[in-house]
This record gives C-alpha cells, sequence and structure tokens, in this order.
C-alpha cells in the first residue's frame, strides 16, 4: 500500500519517538539521548539510544536502527501500511483510503492463512480431545492429572493431538490448506524419506493466542515418558517466541493488581482456574527483554511465581534484572514447600496463595536472601563479605529514601550494623558514579564501546565507509556543520548509500536551515533498508570530544574526504594530473575551527 510522501511524513512527525518507545520500554536519559537494554537482542549493558532531536533510534550492539516507524514495525513485526495505520491511529490522524498493492495484497492474504491453518488445527485439537474416544487419554490427563473443570479445557480451547503422525496433516488437507501453508505455520515437517509428519503427535496440546486472540501457534505435552517434555511451534511469522507471553490476551483483561509470571502453561492454566486470571509465562524459553516490555505495556508490577528449586530461583534472579531493567517492580512469591503453583493451590488453597501475594519479597530483598545462602554469618571474615555484596546489591538503588528503608530492613534482618552497611553502601554507589561519569566524558552520547573491553565495537561489515558515516553523522549532530563545512564539501564527495542520505540532508538544510534524518528512513519500507540507513547516521566516535580533538578530528575526515574525491576523479579521467595535485595540496591546508 502505497502513501505519499507527505502522508507518511505526517504521521512520523505527529509520534514523537522517545514517548513511542518509553511506552515499550524502560528508557532512561544519558545525556541528550536516552537509552535502554535493547529489546531486539539480550544484553546487560545498555547500548539501545533513542534520540528526540534526530527522532531515530540505534543499537551500538546488533546494529538494529530507524525511526519510529521503523520500531513498530520491529518490535510489533508488522508491515510498513500497518505500522503507519497503528501510528495514524494512536495520535488520532485519518490515513486516505488508498488501494493496497498486489504485494501487499499477497503479504496479508498469507498472514490470514497462516492465522486461518492454526486456527483450524486448534479446533481440531479440541473436537479430538472433548468430542472423541480417541482424545480420552487427553481429556483424562487434563480432568484427572491436573484437575482442569471443562469450563477451562473450554476456556483456553485444550485439546489433544493424535498418535498417528500424519493425523493433522491429513485433516488440514480435506480442508485445502497446501502443504506449503502448513509447513510455513509450523505444523507439519516434510522430508524426501518419510514425507510429511506432524510436529505435534501423542500430545495434549495448549493453543497460543496473541493479542488479538489469534492461534499463532502450540504448546504440546506428551503423554508418556518420550523426551522432550513439551515443545513449541518453531517461530514463524506469527511467532516470536521472545516477544510473545502465553495467556497475555486473557490477562491484560484482569482486574486483579499486576500479573504473575509463571514457567510454564499448566502453571498459569491452574492459577486463572482458581481465579488469579493475571498469570503468564514464558514461551519454553528463558524469560527475555522483549517480553520484559511486552507486560509493561499492561501493569507496571510483576510477581514471579517460578519453581522453589534451585533452577527456579535461579531463574528468578535473571528475570528480577530484566524486569528491573524495564522499569518494572518485581516481587517473588515464596512457594515452599511446594514446588509450583500448581503444587501449592492443590495443597493450601486459594486463601493461602492469596496470602503468599500479599507476602511476596521484593525482587532486591530476594537477591539478599539468595546471596545469604552463600555465607555462614557466623564467620567473621564471611560476614563481612557477605555484608559487601550486599552493599552493591543495595547501591543500585536511585531513589535516597528506599535506599534507606532496604538499609535498614535488611541490617535487621541478617544482623549487620546499619551504620557500616550504609557506608558501603554509598562507597560502592560512589565507584559506580566515578565509573559512569568517565564512561559519559570519555565518548559521545551517541557512542557506545563494549563495557567489558573497552574497546569500539565494529560496525557490521556491509556498512558503508566508516569516513563517510562518521563525518555524516557529526553532521547530523551539529546541523549547523552544513553551512560551515559547505565551501569543502558537498553531496558529490560521499558514494554509494551514503550518498543517497547526503543528498536529501544536503536538500533539507538549504531549504530549511536544519535537517531531519528521520524522514529520510520513511523512503525505505525494507527493514534491511532502513537498519542500513539507520547505521550511517549513528556511526561510533573513535576520537575525543574536547574542541581541540574534534576539531583535529574534523579536519582530518573531511581531508580524507576530499581526497578520496579527487582520486576518484583522476581514475575517471576528470582532469589533468598538474590540476589534480595542485588540488590535493590545497586540501592539505583545510583547518576546520569550531
Amino acid at each position: 500500500m502505497f502513501y505519499p510522501e507527505e502522508v507518511v511524513e505526517e504521521v512520523r512527525s505527529r509520534n514523537d519517538i522517545v514517548d513511542v518507545i518509553s511506552s515499550y520500554v524502560g528508557l532512561k536519559r544519558a545525556g541528550s539521548n536516552f537509552t535502554c537494554c535493547c529489546p531486539f537482542h539480550n544484553e546487560k549493558t545498555p547500548s539501545f539510544s533513542v534520540s528526540r532531536q534526530k527522532q531515530m533510534f540505534y543499537c551500538f550492539g546488533c546494529h538494529e536502527g530507524g525511526n519510529v516507524i521503523s520500531f513498530i514495525m520491529k518490535y510489533e513485526h508488522y508491515t510498513f501500511p500497518e505500522a503507519l495505520k497503528y501510528l495514524a491511529d494512536r495520535v488520532g490522524y485519518s490515513l486516505p483510503e488508498i488501494e493496497p498493492s498486489e504485494e501487499e495484497k499477497r503479504k496479508a492474504g498469507r498472514k490470514v492463512q497462516l492465522r486461518e491453518v492454526n486456527t483450524s488445527a486448534a479446533a481440531y485439537f479440541h473436537f479430538l480431545l472433548t468430542k472423541t474416544q480417541r482424545g480420552k487419554p487427553g481429556y483424562e490427563y487434563f480432568r484427572e492429572k491436573r484437575k482442569f473443570t471443562d469450563e477451562t479445557i473450554a476456556k483456553f480451547s485444550l485439546g489433544y493431538a493424535d498418535i498417528y503422525a500424519d493425523d493433522l496433516h491429513k485433516y488440514l488437507k480435506s480442508k485445502g490448506y497446501s502443504d506449503e501453508i502448513m509447513r510455513d505455520a509450523g505444523l507439519v515437517d516434510f522430508d524426501e524419506r518419510h514425507g510429511p509428519h506432524d510436529r505435534f503427535w501423542n500430545r495434549v496440546m495448549v493453543p497460543i493466542l496473541d493479542l488479538n486472540g489469534k492461534c499463532i501457534a502450540f504448546g504440546g505435552r506428551v503423554l508418556g515418558d518420550a523426551k522432550p517434555k513439551y515443545i513449541n511451534t518453531r517461530e514463524t511469522e506469527l511467532f516470536d517466541k521472545g516477544h510473545n507471553l502465553f495467556a497475555l490476551y486473557l490477562a491484560r483483561r484482569s482486574r486483579r493488581r499486576g500479573m504473575i509470571l509463571c514457567e510454564g502453561y499448566m502453571d498459569v492454566i491452574t492459577q486463572h482456574q482458581a481465579g488469579f486470571d493475571n498469570a503468564v509465562a514464558s514461551l519454553g524459553t528463558a524469560f527475555t527483554e522483549g517480553q520484559a516490555a511486552l507486560i509493561r505495556r499492561f501493569t507496571k508490577e510483576v510477581y514471579l511465581a517460578y519453581d522453589s528449586d534451585e533452577a527456579g530461583r535461579n531463574a528468578a534472579k535473571k528475570a528480577i534484572a530484566i524486569l528491573r531493567a524495564q522499569g518494572l517492580s518485581q516481587r517473588v512469591i515464596d512457594l515452599s514447600p511446594h514446588k509450583d503453583p500448581d503444587e501449592f493451590l492443590a495443597a493450601e488453597g486459594v486463601e493461602a496463595y492469596e496470602q503468599r501475594i500479599r507476602d511476596a519479597l521484593p525482587g532486591r530483598l530476594f537477591e539478599i536472601r539468595e546471596l545469604r545462602r552463600q555465607y555462614r554469618l557466623e564467620d567473621p571474615e564471611e560476614k563481612t563479605a557477605f555484608m559487601r555484596e550486599t552493599a552493591k546489591t543495595l547501591a543500585g538503588i536511585e531513589d535516597v529514601t528506599e535506599r534507606s528503608n532496604y538499609c535498614d530492613t535488611v541490617a535487621e534482618e541478617y544482623g549487620l550494623d546499619g551504620n557500616l552497611l550504609r557506608q558501603e553502601v554509598t562507597r560502592f554507589g560512589m565507584i559506580g558514579l566515578e565509573r559512569r561519569t568517565a564512561d559519559r566524558t570519555e565518548r559521545p552520547p551517541d557512542a557506545y564501546e563494549s563495557r567489558a573491553s573497552g574497546t569500539s565495537r565494529a560496525a557490521p561489515e556491509d556498512q558503508p565507509d566508516s569516513t563517510e558515516r562518521h563525518l555524516l553523522t557529526w553532521m547530523v549532530n551539529r546541523p549547523e556543520l552544513f553551512s560551515k563545512l559547505g565551501e569543502y564539501i558537498s553531496e558529490t564527495d560521499f558514494t554509494g548509500r551514503v550518498r543517497e542520505v547526503a543528498d536529501e540532508l544536503f536538500r533539507q538544510y538549504r531549504e530549511t536551515g536544519t535537517v531531519q534524518p528521520a524522514a529520510i528512513l520513511s523512503r525505505y519500507e525494507e527493514p534491511e533498508d532502513q537498519r542500513v540507513i539507520a547505521g550511517i547516521l549513528n556511526s561510533e566516535f573513535p576520537f575525543e570530544t574536547d574542541q581541540v580533538a574534534a576539531e583535529k578530528a574534523l579536519t582530518e575526515l573531511v581531508r580524507k574526504l576530499k581526497l578520496r574525491t579527487i582520486d576518484r576523479s583522476l581514475r575517471e579521467g576528470g582532469g589533468g594530473a598538474l590540476e589534480l595535485a595542485r588540488k590535493k595540496k590545497d586540501v592539505q591546508r583545510i583547518q576546520i575551527r569550531l
């Protein structure tokens, strides 16, 4: 679907990128920009930068980048027209009625087919479970072992995949679905030797719905002792494990406070049946930043109901760190002496579970309790080590009052000297502040270096020339340079993809006296094009930023760019050798003053 450039730009300009992205992830100010851990890849140190001035985002870790439209496309898995409509609706802007292109119709139709084939499979699995003798093993598992009522089975559309490995394929084939759409939906696999075989067979089936209540995938639990016990649909055009949560479609409508995060489908279903309809679960993988960002759209409070064994406690610690990075409060529900919510509810009932939720431990206190397991506090040296590790944890609390209250609570709980604990917290807090201050002064806000190695991350191999990127990024950050450098360079000095960007930026500056880099990205609908263009405008600066060093570095970049232009002209026969030699001497005389 083609929208005029002025329509695209109107929608983009009405949606401030910081406002939009902050509704998905927890942004923190860092100089003139905002940062957070990247929602598109796993990381511990924030490398995702959002610029209000540029109206762009860029990750110096995975190199994803773009404008507000690009972000919505990437995060929500939308096409360009879908992202544009989402943003238009967000600000109350009515898009003109435009006939979609044939390619757009094809893509939209394909997604409809994928949803339809998943919905048909879910209906078939549910029919087998509830209406046939073949589904009796699955029905008995849900009713007798899990104690699910018929209402719960219907609410979650639970089902059963038959013992025959081609049963679903035959059914879907009879309904007119092609082998291609079955394969691409992740329902049926094909190989030359064995032909079609269902991904799920002899398993109880749990449909996974998107936020609109459409079936996009399945989780299946084997009946018997086969391995693996649980399998999910592989990732498809509809299903991204790291950006979906089981039962979120239902939990987001709950009137209960916060959300309860669990490890598995059955725990979630058990809790919903018991009235805790705010429970959700990750999808067969470790909890991710993308899932935390998804929760953040609906609540700021998360209760962790992970297994009480060591593996569950370790998973809870990792989830706490991810939730904290997204600005979400975290509390851990103590399920002991029982293993999981399913066992707890069966043994102690709803009221006891309600009480455990009320008594849930704040994330930092849970982390300290886990630290306590590693030390013998009757030993003075180990008690000192415990106090220091605890102080490191508490030093991360930014609010002064909250930090003080935590110090009081922890000192009383573990028999520590409150004044000494505060001193240690202050000491570690100052160390962290000094590191962050040094980090900011050693590079400009847009730059990102690996904190572990202290070295700049290299740009992707497919990024255009670094000299051109560095110079153009600097000019975008300081638009007055278009005028200051105008006597030395122009858009014709740039090449390849950088030239495309330079043409538009120089045109914008000549016409308006400023530049709008985000507007350039709106011209590119393909995500890969947007990533490359965003990389051009968000280069890492490998030099210091005081005025003398900056003038020296800028002068060097301009000289290198001009010398390349001269060499290119020589290769193309664009002037005599003597004339070009004279121009090279003139280039060496260039000296930029800021």
